[in-house]
This record gives structure tokens, C-alpha cells and sequence, in this order.
């Protein structure tokens, strides 16, 4: 096969004897470029260009941003992506069965590409024009991680501490939980009117404490609609009783009345109200900027997945 291996060096967890040892693995059986991104959106246009020239499989060697901008490069194309985790979570890697050491993963990819039924077609989330793999949010989470994102430099080290930290910094001091700010409006004309913020899921789990998984909705899957949790409260002691059940502690995720918990959906829309502005929002973990009104769709079989455990 012709593969083309995009590398994102920044990325957490990409060493430089690492992208040698996976480049070499790779070429032992394949015909393999390699191309490092050097900006933000660089890895969605060496996708565009990869499909363009007939590559089989664009190989995304990063974090969950990397394989997010890839994605949307190979989207409604031939080119399947194949993803090898370097980031300091990984999540959407970790979700379709990957191994989270990238030289490990290369050998699970190796295998599934020896087996043509390991490329399937997946379906996409969007979030106004924009694929995601994993999960969208507007509000809180964004706000979160927006913060981590201006300690980068501290990203690649802390890790999980760090995103621990910056949520109880965000809780405290950068986010409003005085009064509800969202409308989530569904086509069957029903609406959740009172969201402090809105997760929105293609897959599940959410994300990963350490090796702990948070099951939000295991009901999200690549094959099915999109889900949707409101949350319909800030207050510390329920919305911790909800972080604890989607650990696995505790009553289901599904039975907190503060939450609002919706699946299997083709479309619906999020706005902001009432004063205070725009809402922070991120994409497959990445702070993209703030919004006023999202319309969220789900697209079956837009892209063509290679599959570890297919």
C-alpha cells in the first residue's frame, strides 16, 4: 500500500527515535512518505493532498487534534486513516482498540492493515461544517481545556495532573455557573431550555482519567447517531456525583435528573441566551474559539477507517 505518514513532533507523546522506529516498521511492507505539520490546520490540507494523489491510507502520528484535522481531510474521500496515539490522552485511539505506546500500535496497525476487512466506513459527527471523531462541547469542558492549552508547555509533562488542575481552576475562576446560558433545541420541536454546558458524542467514552474510561453515553458508537448530555447543573456536589457514576461509581449516568441525556440523534442545535457573550467550544479536545449557536449533524459512512480490531 501507499501510505503517507503525517507527524506532529510537538505532540506529547512523538519522540524522534520513536517516528524512526514506526517509519521503518511501516516501510518494512508498505510504500511510506512521511510529512511533519508545522501549524495548526497543516494536517488536514497534507490529507486533501494525499487523497488527491491516490494514497491508500494517511497514517496520523499525534493527539486527538492531529487525527481530527486528518479526518477532515479524508472525509468523503478513498483515503483511509489509520491512527497511531502521541498525544498525552489519546482518546479516539485508545476508543478503537489501540495499544496508548505509539511502537506497540504500530504493530496492531500493521496486522490490521495485513487484513483488508480491517479498513471499514465510520460515521462523523459535524459541529457547524467541522467533522469530529469523538465528542464536541460547548461550555465548561471547553473552558477546561482552554486553559490547559495555555500551559502547553507543561502539557507534554504534567499530563492528566494538569487537566485535573485546570478543571477545579476553571470551576473557581473562568466560568460562569451562576445561571444557565444554553438551548438545546431537538426536530421533534422538544428542547432542554436551562444547560450550564452540552457534550456531544460519537463515540464513548468521553475521555480518560489515567486508565480510567468516563462513560457519558455507551450508547454512542461509530455506527450509530450522535448523543447529547445537558447538563442542567454546576453545582458541585451533583454534577461530582455525575463525574463519579460515569467512572463507574454509583447510580447510572442515565438516572441523574440533573442531566439530560439524548442519543441515536441525526441533527439538533445548541444556542447561547441571555447576556455574558459568546460560549467557549472544542472539537476532538482542541479550544477552536467561541460561539453563539451550533448545529451539530451526524454523517454515516463519510470516512473509511483503518480498524486495530476489526
Amino acid at each position: 500500500m501507499r501510505l503517507l505518514l503525517v507527524v506532529n513532533t510537538s505532540a506529547s507523546s512523538v519522540t524522534a527515535r520513536g517516528r524512526v522506529v514506526i517509519q521503518k516498521a511501516l516501510s518494512a511492507d508498505h510504500d511510506v512518505h512521511v510529512a511533519e505539520t508545522s501549524r495548526r490546520g497543516h494536517a488536514t490540507r497534507l490529507a486533501l493532498g494525499a487523497a488527491a494523489d491516490g494514497v491508500d491510507v494517511v497514517v496520523a502520528l499525534g493527539g486527538d487534534g492531529t487525527f481530527n484535522e486528518a479526518a477532515n481531510g479524508l472525509a468523503g474521500t478513498e483515503t483511509a486513516l489509520a491512527v497511531l496515539p502521541g498525544g498525552s490522552t489519546n482518546v479516539f485511539a485508545r476508543t478503537i482498540g489501540l495499544t496508548n505506546d505509539p511502537i506497540e500500535a504500530t504493530g496492531q496497525l500493521l496486522a490490521a492493515l495485513a487484513r483488508p476487512s480491517s479498513i471499514r466506513r465510520i460515521g462523523l459527527a459535524s459541529l457547524n461544517g467541522r467533522y469530529f471523531l469523538f465528542n464536541a462541547g460547548v461550555g465548561f469542558d471547553a473552558a477546561v481545556i482552554a486553559q490547559v492549552e495555555k500551559r502547553s508547555g507543561l502539557k507534554r509533562w504534567a499530563g492528566h495532573p494538569l487537566f485535573v488542575y485546570a478543571g477545579f481552576e476553571t470551576w473557581f475562576r473562568h466560568y460562569d455557573r451562576s445561571r444557565p446560558r444554553l438551548v438545546v433545541e431537538f426536530p421533534d420541536g422538544r428542547s432542554v431550555t436551562d444547560g450550564y454546558f452540552a457534550l456531544v458524542l460519537n463515540t464513548d467514552p468521553y475521555t480518560f482519567l489515567g486508565s480510567r474510561p468516563l462513560h457519558i453515553a455507551p450508547e454512542a458508537t461509530l455506527d450509530r447517531g450522535l448523543a447529547v448530555a445537558t447538563f442542567r447543573t454546576l453545582a458541585f456536589i451533583p454534577f461530582i456525583r455525575i463525574i463519579g457514576s460515569a467512572l463507574g461509581v454509583g447510580r447510572p449516568v442515565r438516572a441523574h435528573r440533573r442531566l439530560d441525556l439524548r442519543t441515536d440523534l441525526g441533527s439538533f442545535r445548541v444556542k447561547v441566551t441571555g447576556a455574558g457573550g459568546p460560549l467557549p467550544y472544542q472539537v476532538d479536545g482542541d479550544h477552536l474559539g467561541e460561539l453563539t449557536e451550533a448545529e451539530f449533524r451526524h454523517e454515516p459512512d463519510v470516512l473509511r477507517l483503518v480498524m486495530p480490531g476489526a
